[in-house]
C-alpha cells in the first residue's frame, strides 16, 4: 500500500485507479506569502514531550537539513508540517497556507520511510497516475529520467530493489512539480553511488528554486548538500545555520598523522592535547582550538620527526553532531532514548 497526499484527507491509501481523486485546482495568488513557519509548535505522545514549542522559518528556495538524535523530534515534525499529524499547541503554515490546503494546491512532495508502491502497476504506471491527481504535473517521461528510474519504467513495483523503490518514492513526490519537497531518509537502502545519483538530480530539482527539507542518517550529506543545518535534540532545536557555522560552535581542530610505536598514553602528554587515538597506523589528536593545535603541531614534530601524512583540520560535522546534542541532567529523565512516538530506540533515527 503506497501513502501519499490527497485532496480532502492528508493522507490517500491508494488500492487502485479507482479510488484515486484530483487534487483540487486550488487558485494561488502571486503575492502569497512564502516559505515556512512553525510557531511555538508542540506534540506530545502520552508522557513523551516528542517536540517541545519549536519556532523555524525556512525561506522559499533553502535548502534545510534536519539532524537529530532518535528521539530528538525530527520525525514528529515532519509530520505536522505534512498535516500527518496535528500539533498539540501552535501552528504551521505553508506558503501562507494551512498544510492542508498546501497539499490540496499540488505544492507538497513528500517522500517519506514508510509504505510501498502500489501493487500490480510497472512503474511507469504509477507515476503517470500520480500526475494525473495533481493540477499542474511535470511531464511524467522528463520524471522518469530525471529520478534515474526510466531504465525499469515497465518493471511491475513488485519487482523492485531497496534503492529502486526509493527512487520511485522520489520520483512520486516530484511528479506534482511541488514547491516544497520533504524528504524523510531518502537515500536509505541505497548504495554509495546511487546517493552520488540522488544528490546529483536533487542539485538540479533545487537549482530550480525549489524548498527542500529533508532528514537523513548520513552527516556527510547534510554537510555538503544543505544550505542550512537545523540540528534537534529532545524535542528542542539546539542549533541552527549553514554546516560550517554549525561545526564553529565546538571550536576544535583536530591533527591526523601516520606514526608508528608510539603509545596513546605518550601523545597525551603533549600540550595542547585533549585526547589521544590510534587506529592501525594513524593516530588523532583533538585539541580546543587553533592555538592549541599549533602547538601540539610543533611538539609533535619535535618529538616524533617520523611523524607523515600530517592533516590539521576543524572539527567535523559528526563531532558537532555529538557534542551539540549531548544529553544534560535537564532532560535526563524526559522521553530521552525514546523514538518520537515514545518507544525505545537508539541512533540517529
Amino acid at each position: 500500500m503506497f501513502e501519499t497526499f490527497g485532496p480532502t484527507t492528508p493522507r490517500i491509501h491508494l488500492e487502485g485507479l479507482s479510488i484515486c481523486e484530483k487534487v483540487v485546482d486550488v487558485t494561488i495568488a502571486d503575492d502569497r506569502p512564502g516559505g515556512i513557519v512553525l510557531s511555538h509548535l508542540t506534540k506530545s505522545f502520552g508522557d513523551v514531550q516528542a517536540v517541545r514549542s519549536i519556532d523555524l522559518t525556512i525561506a522559499t528556495g533553502e535548502i534545510v537539513a534536519l539532524l537529530g538524535p532518535n528521539g530528538a523530534g525530527k520525525t514528529t515534525t515532519i509530520d505536522m508540517v505534512l498535516g500527518l499529524s496535528q500539533p498539540d499547541k501552535g501552528s504551521v503554515t505553508l506558503f501562507g497556507m494551512t498544510p492542508a490546503n498546501a497539499v490540496k494546491a499540488g505544492l507538497i512532495g513528500g517522500m517519506l520511510q514508510t509504505g510501498t508502491p502500489v501493487q500490480y502497476l510497472s512503474v511507469r504506471e504509477l507515476i503517470t497516475m500520480m500526475a494525473s491527481i495533481y493540477p499542474h504535473p511535470l511531464d511524467v517521461d522528463e520524471v522518469l529520467h530525471l529520478t534515474g528510474t526510466f531504465e525499469f519504467a515497465e518493471r511491475p513495483t513488485t519487482k523492485l530493489s531497496g534503492g529502486q523503490t526509493q527512487r520511485v518514492r522520489f520520483a512520486v513526490a516530484l511528479v506534482a512539480d511541488p514547491d516544497l519537497l520533504v524528504l524523510d531518509e531518502p537515500t536509505a537502502a541505497i548504495d554509495v553511488e546511487g546517493r552520488r545519483d540522488f544528490w546529483n538530480i536533487m542539485r538540479k530539482v533545487a537549482a530550480q528554486g525549489k524548498t527542500v527539507i529533508f532528514a537523513t542518517h548520513y552527516l556527510e550529506e547534510a554537510d555538503a548538500f544543505a544550505d542550512r543545518i537545523v540540528l534537534m535534540a529532545r524535542g528542542r532545536i539546539v542549533a541552527d545555520g549553514p554546516p560550517t557555522e554549525i561545526k564553529a560552535r565546538v571550536g576544535g581542530r583536530v591533527i591526523r598523522a601516520t606514526l608508528l610505536d608510539v603509545a596513546t598514553s605518550e601523545l597525551s602528554t603533549i600540550v595542547g592535547v585533549t585526547n589521544a587515538e590510534r587506529r592501525g597506523d594513524a593516530v588523532t589528536l583533538a585539541c580546543a582550538d587553533s592555538d592549541s593545535s599549533d602547538r601540539a603541531l610543533r611538539e609533535l614534530l619535535a618529538r616524533y620527526p617520523g611523524a607523515r601524512d600530517l592533516e590539521v583540520r576543524g572539527v567535523g560535522l559528526e563531532e558537532a553532531f555529538l557534542e551539540l546534542t549531548a544529553d544534560n541532567d535537564e532532560d535526563a529523565d524526559d522521553g530521552l532514548g525514546f523514538s518520537d512516538d515514545g518507544t525505545k530506540g537508539h541512533g540517529l533515527g
